[in-house]
């Protein structure tokens, strides 16, 4: 796939290097030379020196047969530009852009049509960002929660402690623990590295695990891997942008909110616009002002300012004042594992949540949903199962019996309405949505091929 980037920065280098090994052939455009001098010493790819929403630059980046442009600069307008020159000057099939404000968010189903603003995919990342967070506090000591199927099934991440009752047990006792609830555990991380689970495999202490259920009992296995914590209800959040806002909208009806702003004037609009959030004007790195604010009793301290520096030292500052759970939003993907265990309970990356986002429409095939995962390096995919016996490599076949790539695995079935928990003889039906996690997203392009129907094969 000839694809162009608009938009050299975090977001735009990070999708360069997620699709470059994929057999696509990729072009980067920004105004930034030394930039694309470090991209094109790092990776296999062309770089184009210009403003990626003039039609020249597009022109000089191949956009005349180019299948996908995805704009992903810092500014609203100029990609919403670029893909409005690349439909009305070159025709390019699919075209996405990255878009922060609220404004055009708002009026996005009136704004973004062919004739009009010809997006055919729009992202917006703080929108993304505070879903993510919205879930991580809805299912308390997650690690990472991702809903496939309109959210039937997920898949979630936790960390194995001393207390849980599969803790130094193999994963086949799962079953006899809760024999009413089926749950397949997809992979396991220790000390970095991944580990084929098998029924055989013990859980140890301080696992990664990422385990696939019904979206309906997820605690209930959680509780098998580490003491439940409490449902949240108190909760801090650090910075009134469109993150902190949001967040705070979503949550003020049925948790106790505190949103702490810098700037008086924003402080103000926000208390006129929130409902039941107490709004507060102040430094949340301030000793004084988190002790009046009984910080002990906080559940959750979310900060999710532009600085990650403020975010990193509210948060530290919070959790030894007694906050239960830090989480901290990070625009530096090479911070997020540096500073998440102690202090920082959570280490949210909004580059990652928004490269998810984007595979979505990127990836080939069946594919309609995909996480990026561990800093790219692995991903969940759920793949559409399309055609028949005879034109599918999947379809009428069980799972032991579909040739998966090295360290993929099958985790779920959603069979319409029906969640089925995929085991070694669940066999695919047409249609049915399946769950994979892959350990090496260098094999998307095998998954990719696997589902697609082909013309009778012999």
């Amino acid at each position: 796939m000839k694809i162009i980037i608009v938009g050299a920065g975090q977001v735009g280098t990070t999708l360069a290097e997620n699709l470059v090994g994929e057999q696509n052939e990729i072009t980067i455009i920004d105004p930034d030379r030394h930039r694309l001098s470090e991209l094109q010493e790092k990776f296999d790819l062309r770089v184009v020196i210009g403003n990626g929403a003039h039609p020249d630059t597009l022109e000089a980046a191949g956009a005349d047969d180019a299948d996908m442009l995805i704009a992903v600069t810092s500014t609203d307008e100029v990609n919403m530009l670029s893909c409005q020159i690349a439909y009305s000057m070159f025709n390019t099939p699919t075209k996405i852009a990255r878009i922060r404000s609220e404004q055009y968010i708002r009026y996005k189903d009136k704004l973004f049509h062919n004739q009009d603003m010809p997006v055919d995919h729009l992202i917006a990342p703080e929108q993304l960002v505070t879903n993510y967070i919205k879930r991580l506090i809805d299912y308390p000591g997650a690690l990472q929660v991702m809903e496939f199927a309109s959210g039937k099934v997920s898949l979630v991440a936790v960390k194995a402690y001393y207390g849980g009752k599969l803790v130094g047990r193999a994963i086949s006792a799962l079953k006899q623990h809760i024999p009413n609830v089926d749950a397949r555990v997809a992979a396991i991380f220790r000390q970095g590295r991944a580990i084929r689970p098998l029924g055989s495999t013990v859980i140890e202490a301080d696992d990664e695990v990422f385990f696939v259920a019904d979206t309906d009992n997820i605690r209930i296995v959680m509780e098998e891997l580490q003491r439940l914590e409490d449902t949240y209800r108190r909760i801090m959040i650090v910075g009134g942008g469109l993150v902190g806002a949001g967040l705070a909208k979503a949550l003020e009806h049925t948790h106790r909110v505190k949103l702490v702003e810098t700037k008086l004037e924003r402080a103000e609009y926000l208390s006129a616009t929130l409902e039941h959030t107490l709004v507060l004007h102040g430094d949340a790195s301030d000793q004084q002002l988190l002790s009046e604010e009984h910080i002990e009793d906080i559940d959750v301290f979310v900060a999710v300012t532009n600085d990650d520096e403020a975010n990193i030292m509210s948060a530290m500052l919070a959790k030894r004042m007694g906050a239960k759970k830090t989480m901290v939003l990070i625009q530096r993907s090479a911070y997020v594992d540096l500073v998440q265990g102690g202090d920082i309970d959570i280490a949210i990356s909004p580059q990652n949540a928004t490269i998810s986002a984007l595979l979505r429409h990127i990836r080939r095939g069946d594919i309609v949903n995909v996480y990026s995962l561990r800093k790219g390096a692995a991903e969940a995919i759920e793949a559409i199962a399309h055609g028949d016996e005879k034109t599918s490599k999947v379809i009428g076949r069980s799972v032991n019996e579909i040739k998966l790539p090295p360290g993929a695995t099958i985790g779920a079935i959603v069979r319409g309405n029906t969640t089925i928990i995929a085991h070694g003889e669940t066999v695919i039906h047409t249609d049915d949505h399946v769950v994979l996690f892959l350990v090496d997203k260098k094999y998307v392009s095998d998954v990719e091929r696997l589902f697609e129907p082909s013309a009778l094969f012999f």
